[in-house]
């Protein structure tokens, strides 16, 4: 059985004593494939050196997370061209539009936003979704740069059925995770409705860690509490949720 973690920040500082560890307990747990989102220019280094350290799991992603799109967005924009335009990426992420937080910066997340999908259909690479409070304004983007060459994840979708749909429209993937298995979720009362082809599988580690770990720091071994769940909604087997994630995830990454 071959599980994939379409997102996970293995680079976290919370990794830090025991990162070689947890890594292994994924790869026990039958998880063999770990995609890792960027976040800002202050995290390249760490993600280079996970992927040194684990040079056959890991594979990453590069991309300005819209939380931190601050008055210097543009410099951090600049890094992400920059390293986009020396080496390969499997992804352009995670970028979206994030308003729990702070709604301050939303026209600077906006074009932070449009300007990395621009650049994933330039080289041809997904995007990862991250959308928090702001459902409207990542699908008028959608909207207005949807054609065949977008195409990526919605990263911890939270959204209802209807949302579900709306981004499935736009070539997307539905990134499922912990969340699918809180009580409070809601996720679940629907995802039966959707055909498991629009699946892939996420923990967001060190975050969102699913029930019975929930309020605990997440790991990627976690990811088969998430596949039990999908097969206990869609009736299969774990190791058909495994399997045909793991070849949506391929068919999103390349990989």
């Amino acid at each position: 059985m071959i599980l994939t973690d379409t997102h996970t920040h293995l680079y976290s500082e919370e990794f830090n004593e025991d990162r070689n560890e947890m890594v292994q307990r994924a790869i026990d747990a039958g998880v063999s494939r770990f995609f890792i989102p960027a976040i800002d220019s202050s995290q390249t280094a760490s993600m280079y050196a996970l992927e040194k350290a684990h040079p056959n799991e890991v594979f990453l992603m590069m991309g300005l997370h819209p939380t931190y799109v601050k008055e210097n967005f543009h410099d951090e924009l600049n890094h992400v061209k920059k390293e986009l335009e020396q080496r390969k990426f499997y992804a352009i992420g995670e970028i979206g539009i994030d308003l729990y937080w702070d709604k301050s910066h939303l026209a600077e997340q906006q074009e932070a936003f449009r300007t990395q999908i621009k650049w994933a259909k330039q080289y041809q690479l997904p995007i990862v979704i991250h959308c928090r409070d702001a459902f409207d304004e990542v699908f008028a983007i959608l909207e207005e740069e949807k054609s065949d060459e977008l195409f990526g994840i919605f990263h911890c979708f939270t959204g209802n059925y209807e949302q579900a749909l709306q981004a499935i429209s736009y070539n997307m993937k539905l990134g499922i995770g912990g969340v699918v298995t809180f009580k409070n979720g809601k996720i679940d009362q629907f995802l039966h409705q959707i055909d498991l082809q629009h699946i892939v599988l996420e923990t967001d580690s060190p975050y969102l860690a699913p029930i019975p770990f929930r309020g605990k720091r997440n790991e990627s071994s976690y990811i088969v509490n998430v596949a039990q769940k999908l097969a206990d909604i869609y009736g299969v087997s774990i190791e058909e949720v495994a399997l045909k994630t793991t070849e949506n995830s391929k068919s999103i990454f390349g990989i």
